[in-house]
Order: structure tokens, then C-alpha cells, then sequence
């Protein structure tokens, strides 16, 4: 058994050929996610709704404060980073059940939305840095 109760074998290969400093900071990290993993699955309803509501209050106060110019590069990238969306649909409608049409109808719908949001990220992104080039 090593440091902290966690036995040697559950932890990843590559802790066994890293120097011991990072080894220890390598189990620290995770044991912090096991604790994380710990707390997010005890959570109730209402757990998650409340942290739903303060995430909407502070992303509400964080997007009202940012300048006007900065706020249509920031939502450009970020509609481009949506691409996570397309990704997890994928795979959630790759694990849903052949006669389950509505999951299916679903999570096309995501794709193809995903799909948009991302492709408008990246023109709105393009026609911003067309304006800062030089005309020839």
C-alpha cells in the first residue's frame, strides 16, 4: 500500500517510472479527483439545481461586464469550442437502443445544431481577422 491508502496497483504505469517528487504530486492529483468524483455523485436534485442557478447568476455577471468589442470574439471562440457538443452526442446516440427513435431523432438534432454552432463560430472568427489584415 503506498501514501494515502491508495493501493500502488490502482495507480497508472507511469507513476512507477517518474521520479518520486512527481509521483507523490501525481497522487495527490488524484486522489483530489476521487474526492471530487466523491462529492458530485452524492449530490441530490437539488444539489444540481442550486449550482445550476449560481453557474446562470455568475455567467449572467461575467458576460455583462465584458466589453462590447470583446464580446463577439469571445462568443465566436467559444461557440467554435462547441464542438464537445457534437462529440458527446455521437457517442450517447452511439449507445442508445436501435428502436429508441426519439433518442435517435435527438440526437441527430444535436449534431446537426452542434454542427452550426461550431461552423458559425469558426466564419464569424474568420471575418473578424479579415478585418485586422492589411489590404493589398
Amino acid at each position: 500500500m503506498g501514501q494515502d491508502n491508495i493501493p500502488d496497483e490502482h495507480l497508472p504505469y507511469f507513476l512507477y517510472i517518474c521520479d518520486p517528487y512527481q509521483r507523490q504530486n501525481d497522487r495527490q492529483i488524484m486522489i483530489l479527483l476521487a474526492e471530487i468524483q466523491g462529492f458530485l455523485t452524492s449530490l441530490d436534485i437539488w444539489d444540481v439545481c442550486f449550482i445550476l442557478m449560481l453557474a446562470i447568476f455568475l455567467g449572467i455577471e461575467v458576460i455583462s461586464n465584458v466589453p462590447a468589442i470583446l464580446h463577439t470574439p469571445l462568443m465566436s471562440g467559444a461557440n467554435a469550442i462547441h464542438g464537445v457538443v457534437i462529440v458527446g452526442s455521437i457517442i450517447v446516440m452511439g449507445h442508445t437502443d436501435p428502436d429508441n427513435y426519439f433518442a435517435l431523432i435527438l440526437g441527430f438534432l444535436a449534431v446537426v445544431l452542434g454542427t452550426l454552432n461550431v461552423v458559425g463560430g469558426f466564419v464569424v472568427t474568420n471575418r473578424m481577422l479579415q478585418m485586422f489584415k492589411k489590404k493589398k
